[in-house]
């Protein structure tokens, strides 16, 4: 039997390496310092009709709420570690003695409702390349170790995060979450509802290769492009070709197993061509290699690496309780790894092979 061909591992180098170099020893600093800015709105006084409601007043401002939840993520503290680690804080920088840190349950009971800032603002002239991809987040239930040693007992449960993402910049430009069996599609339509800038295409893998993905692209007004991976599908009723022997028609591709892309909308309709059609003539002509390379379609590998950052640094599982607090957890994470990637990202270049 022969040999597969041995390919050579590719090889970079980075431009940038002592500016890279800084940015990395940048993430692990803690130096803390709070402005007289920061001290003047960590507190409110209540308003006098906040007193005749039942319940404690709103104190502390999303800033301070904002602030503490974000050392939480980072350095991976419970709620009652934070509370301690501000005080801490207060008391070693020798802050005004009427700032105090928050009780944890105001901390959790505050980000329920709490509006979250991904902090990225795009001033380029140029619009946006955008790049989309789900994954998981555990919740509870046993470890994939065991499960793979052993296979499950109890129930496992996550939490389904939705990303966009600028492929230039390397910044989160969308996040949301959703239940584990939502549709990639419908959260597409959310994240690009949320996006104020202009749009020049959005790619994604096979999983939008739905008419709800290409319906929220279409319905931008600058009409950016959709690029998602077709399906290879077979009409009901046939039978699959099988790949070697059959006769194959000239100018016509055919895909492993006698399984075809098939077309949604034929040149007998009025109705303006689909870019999902257009990829499928495409691939017919050049094959799903070649039209790969055309489009750029691997791209998309830049959000699954943005993925792994996040996990890397945050962790794969969330600690909230409920779906809203969740949503600002993810959203506070997003954040913080913004700041990060905005420190600086290595600029790296392919080194050809002797």
């Amino acid at each position: 039997m022969p040999r597969k061909p041995r390919t050579r591992r590719r090889r970079y180098h980075l431009r940038n390496w002592s500016e890279y170099n800084r940015a990395l020893k940048a993430r692990g600093s803690i130096t803390l310092w709070m402005d007289e800015s920061a001290i003047s709105t960590w507190t409110r006084k209540p308003r006098p009709e906040e007193k005749l409601r039942c319940g404690h007043p709103v104190v502390y401002t999303d800033l301070a709420i904002r602030c503490l939840l974000t050392l939480k993520a980072v350095f991976h503290l419970s709620l009652r570690a934070t509370e301690g680690f501000a005080s801490s804080l207060i008391e070693i920088m020798r802050l005004p003695g009427e700032l105090r840190a928050p009780c944890f349950s105001t901390i959790s009971r505050r980000g329920r409702k709490l509006h979250v800032d991904l902090g990225v603002h795009h001033n380029i002239s140029e619009p946006l390349h955008l790049v989309v991809d789900s994954t998981g987040l555990k919740l509870y239930g046993e470890g994939e170790w065991k499960v793979k040693q052993h296979g499950w007992v109890k129930h496992r449960k996550w939490r389904k995060m939705h990303l966009l993402l600028e492929s230039k910049t390397f910044l989160i430009r969308g996040v949301t979450t959703s239940g584990q069996h939502a549709s990639d599609s419908k959260e597409l339509e959310r994240l690009l509802h949320e996006e104020t800038d202009p749009i020049g295409h959005v790619k994604g893998d096979g999983a939008y290769d739905t008419h709800a993905a290409y319906d929220a692209v279409r319905a931008r007004p600058e009409h950016p492009r959709a690029i998602f991976l077709p399906h290879r599908e077979r009409r009901r009723g046939t039978r699959p070709r099988p790949d070697r022997g059959h006769p194959r028609v000239e100018g016509q591709r055919v895909n492993a197993g006698g399984y075809r892309h098939h077309i949604w909308q034929h040149g007998n309709s009025k109705a303006p061509r689909l870019d999902r059609d257009e990829h499928v003539r495409r691939i017919r002509r050049v094959g799903r290699k070649r039209w790969k390379e055309e489009v750029g379609y691997h791209e998309r590998s830049l959000v699954e690496t943005e993925i792994f950052r996040f996990k890397d640094i945050f962790g794969p599982s969330l600690s909230a309780r409920t779906d809203a607090t969740r949503e600002t957890e993810v959203r506070i994470k997003v954040a913080a790894l913004n700041r990060i990637t905005a420190l600086g990202m290595p600029d790296s270049y392919l080194v050809q092979a002797a």
